[in-house]
């Protein structure tokens, strides 16, 4: 199993919008994620900062790359794009965070 971690940013002032939005995530979205093979999925919230900690893990990584082309993708970073950094394209700014320990 592959590991990934990365951060993305919240806009002040949605942290409860933020969390209402994941608790209601779409069942259609969840179905494409666990298609390309994503487990263990989890975003944690920094307060302070607005950053978004986000760890998961799949078999083969590059199957996320084929995630940006689907609608229902797209759909959710529209949908989200109103309360945190987004890209021009609606993705979120997502900067990835490199493994320095692991104890399995």
């Amino acid at each position: 199993m592959q590991r990934k971690a990365f951060k993305m940013f919240l806009l002040p002032g949605f942290e409860q919008e933020y969390k209402k939005r994941h608790d209601e995530i779409w069942p259609e979205l969840a179905a494409l994620l666990k298609q390309v093979g994503i487990q263990n999925y989890s975003i944690f919230l920094d307060a302070p900062t607005l950053t978004l900690f986000a760890y998961l893990e799949a078999p083969d990584l590059g199957l996320l790359d084929t995630l940006p082309s689907q609608e229902i993708m797209k759909k959710w970073w529209a949908y989200m794009g109103d309360i945190m950094q987004s890209n021009p394209d609606n993705s979120p700014v997502s900067v990835d965070i490199p493994s320095v320990f692991y104890l399995a």
